[in-house]
């Protein structure tokens, strides 16, 4: 009874244990770190879309000195959609942002814990989150990098696998139906929420994930073929749960300066791998931050080996032995010995940095650890398993302790939340998601958000909302006229409600809208609208929010019948 109560409280335990490394949190202000501000500037560009109106925002209207910025359309949108609802909730943006932070890293050990629980066991499971949330890497994201979007999407991956063994192992009858269902629509929210979170950390693990589903197949699932069409169907679901955000954002990048910032920059940032044993924790820039796997990391990856040799069972031995292979690869990719698939694998380059792969490593080094840690003693000698709790305790304390000088950023920043909320002088990124056809950062302030170029007008600003700008224009002849906003695929601009035809690559207004009125009084509105691709894609997420409800009806009638 006792072990049992303890073993009930284990959730808690981690609970309690993740809070240690994130009591900096809690400190007046924002964490410096590389894009901690911008993420604040856009979380509270998001907000104001969505005030508007706009359930899904895409043009921040702030940015870039006040010319607009599309970067909303091509950045992960899950972090900013939870920290608008803290804010809506009385949050300060900089106090939303952190408690993203905050609430997604305690989330990743506890869903890393319900998986590896479920699979291998309680130990396991409390060794594996325990490895998860204290790599070297996690701790970059949040007091170095201030990673937003990559730090959430560690949440997920353990989930994702925690749905497909849950469908795996069930046997035919009423209640895999129901399981199936429940167990689906769970696998297509976290899959959708993960491409959410991150888009290229999302597409870094699809094949890691297809591999797990893979040895699913073959090793655990009762029904294989029940088991290859649900997990089929819910993936599938959750590619167009998600599709509002992937589809714009990957056709339409090519209206952006994205392959041209990024072009061949991935060549210039591989990792020595001796820096993967040790690397100095510090806080400086994208080349000199440490790309450590961990001390106890790698030890766990020792002992993964030692119980491929010795175990006798088998699965145990693929899963460990696969997964080795996985994590030697992901090493390798970050290295310049790999250097001839970037060149080759194009889309790799859009994952910027090579060693962002470090996420997988992470991922992978807790799922091996884990097991060989707490597998080691039983497999060296058996009268060692009686002591078995006192050396997880041992080897969980050392991991935490291992990480404690890494626990704090370099200082904090004390601005309010109206140096977040208006005009921004930059775009929050390098410049990738500028319009292909204009500057990639405008310099300053526009005099007035739209100007007379040639003619004779008086223009009286009505309403300016992120994506609506209504003006009057009274001309006293012909004239053209220069929006002061850059143009993005969507931009219309209507003179007394009929379509006026813009411009937008004059080269002394580059990328600005440019148009001709005609003489007399006018209503002129400059609107930013959903191009068909985006309707599309839109139409594609509620059909597939209808399907979900659609099982969840489904899993209800099927539990009645039960």
């Amino acid at each position: 009874m006792k072990k049992c109560t303890l073993l009930s409280l284990i959730p808690l335990i981690i609970l309690g244990i993740s809070l240690l490394p994130l009591i900096s949190f809690f400190h007046p202000g924002l964490p410096i770190t590389h894009d901690g501000r911008d993420h604040v500037v856009r979380i509270a560009n998001f907000y104001a879309s969505l005030q508007e109106g706009i359930l899904i925002p895409r043009w921040a209207g702030n940015l870039n000195w006040g010319y607009g910025h599309p970067i909303l359309m091509f950045l992960y949108p899950f972090s900013s959609y939870t920290a608008s609802v803290l804010h809506f909730i009385g949050f300060s943006f900089v106090d939303a942002t952190k408690a993203v932070f905050v609430i997604s890293y305690i989330a990743s050990l506890l869903t890393m814990y319900v998986w590896m629980k479920e699979v291998w066991g309680t130990k396991v499971g409390f060794v594996g989150a325990l490895l998860y949330g204290f790599a070297p890497y996690r701790f970059v994201d949040l007091y170095v990098r201030g990673a937003i979007g990559e730090h959430a999407a560690f949440v997920f991956p353990p989930l994702i696998c925690y749905f497909l063994y849950k469908l795996a192992i069930r046997e035919k009858s009423i209640r895999y139906h129901v399981s199936s269902v429940k167990h689906g629509i769970g696998l297509t929210v976290s899959f959708a929420l993960f491409i959410l979170s991150h888009n290229a950390i999302s597409l870094m693990f699809l094949p890691v994930i297809g591999l797990y589903v893979l040895y699913l197949y073959v090793y655990e699932s009762k029904l294989s073929l029940y088991f290859m069409l649900n997990t089929l169907y819910f993936i599938l679901l959750g590619f167009g749960l998600s599709a509002f955000f992937w589809i714009p954002a990957f056709f339409e990048g090519k209206y952006t300066l994205r392959n041209i910032v990024t072009a061949g920059e991935a060549m210039t940032r591989f990792v020595p791998f001796s820096w993967f044993f040790y690397s100095p924790w510090n806080y400086g820039g994208t080349a000199t931050l440490t790309k450590s796997i961990g001390y106890f990391q790698w030890i766990g990856l020792i002992t993964s080996i030692i119980i491929i040799l010795k175990s006798k069972n088998m699965r145990v031995r693929i899963l460990l032995a696969a997964s080795l292979m996985i994590f030697i690869f992901s090493l390798f990719i970050m290295t310049s010995a790999s250097e001839f698939i970037w060149t080759r694998i194009k889309i790799l380059q859009n994952f910027q940095f090579p060693w962002r792969f470090l996420s997988l490593t992470t991922f992978i080094a807790a799922v091996i650890g884990g097991i060989g840690i707490v597998e080691l003693p039983s497999v060296l000698a058996r009268f060692l398993s009686r002591y078995c709790s006192s050396y997880i305790i041992v080897c969980s304390l050392l991991i935490i302790a291992s990480t404690i000088y890494m626990w704090h950023p370099k200082g904090y920043a004390a601005d309010g939340d109206t140096s977040y909320a208006g005009i921004y002088a930059g775009t929050t990124d390098t410049g990738e998601s500028s319009p292909i056809w204009s500057v990639r950062f405008m310099e300053h302030t526009p005099a007035n958000p739209m100007e007379v170029i040639d003619g004779d007008a008086k223009i009286e600003a009505e309403r300016r909302l992120s994506t609506i700008h209504e003006y009057r224009v009274r001309a006293t002849k012909q004239t053209r006229l220069v929006e002061n906003t850059l143009y993005f695929p969507g931009w219309k601009i209507y003179v007394d409600g009929i379509s006026a035809g813009l411009q937008f690559q004059d080269s002394t207004y580059r990328g600005l809208m440019t148009f001709w009125i005609d003489e007399g009084d006018h209503y002129v509105v400059v609107k930013f609208t959903d191009t068909k691709r985006r309707r599309v894609a839109t139409m594609i997420s509620l059909a597939s929010v209808l399907l979900i409800v659609l099982s969840g009806c489904v899993f209800i009638v099927c539990r009645k019948r039960k």
